[in-house]
């Protein structure tokens, strides 16, 4: 297979330089990853700002911009035309329930599903080494065929890894679990100059672990899959808002 691998963390990421090298072995790997670590931009692109393309080595590249731009540019003309998959991972940390919201891992995968390619988000739920990454790789190489059969259009793969994998680990069908976050601000003011800086300082508390849930799979230890939509959903209700409001079609 042609394959495009990106991500969120950076090109020089741990996570994507093993799944590199698992899948060179067998297929045409191509990479367009961030220069830097993007986490946490979502499916933002850079407007109004020129984006530096730098070749690193033959079919890699980094990107200045956004896990977004990966792809915009990458299909644009710096990559082939014809590819069968794109791979977004692995990533530092997993992508749970509406983390979806804020991932750059998934950002890029759901971008990559808008331009009509078989689009696959990878994540590992553990933020500090030692890793797996050889375990999710290969799982990824041997089921890849699978795994892009499963694809269809206006939707991408959401797929989430726990810390460690044995022969017990089997991959769970699930849906995107809602996550409550304890978002704490933090602000200092420096001794000098002007104006406060802020940053946040928050961790995931509570998560809906009912049945099906990608959270509930992860924490069985299994692999979690979701089928993710590309496109904003309508809630049924929401035309008896409009009708209340004294809207109408």
């Amino acid at each position: 297979m042609k394959i495009l691998i990106t991500n969120d963390d950076g090109i020089n990421s741990p996570g994507l330089q093993n799944l590199k090298e698992v899948l060179s072995k067998d297929h045409d790997v191509w990479v367009m990853a961030p220069s830097g670590d993007r986490s946490g931009s979502s499916q933002s692109i850079t407007l109004k700002d020129p984006v530096k393309i730098e070749s690193i080595e033959d079919q890699v590249w980094s990107c200045s911009g956004t896990p977004t731009d990966c792809i915009v540019f990458g299909t644009g003309g710096f990559l082939p035309e014809d590819l069968d998959v794109v791979l977004s991972g692995i990533n530092l940390g997993p992508n749970l329930g509406t983390d979806l919201l804020y991932s750059g891992t998934a950002a890029a995968a759901r971008q990559a599903a808008l331009h009509n390619f078989p689009a696959i988000a990878v994540s590992l739920d553990k933020f500090r080494p030692p890793y797996c990454f050889q375990d999710v790789s290969e799982f990824v190489a041997s089921h890849l065929e699978e795994l892009v059969n499963l694809w269809e259009e206006n939707c991408f793969l959401n797929m989430n890894f726990p810390e460690e994998m044995d022969d017990d680990t089997h991959l769970e069908w699930t849906w995107p679990a809602r996550r409550i976050y304890d978002d704490e601000l933090v602000k200092f003011t420096p001794p000098r100059g002007e104006g406060t800086y802020c940053f946040l300082k928050g961790s995931t508390v509570s998560s809906q672990n009912e049945e099906g849930s990608d959270v509930l799979a992860i924490k069985r230890g299994n692999v979690s899959i979701s089928a993710v939509c590309v496109s904003p959903l309508i809630i049924p209700h929401v035309g008896k808002l409009t009708e209340s409001a004294g809207y109408s079609h």
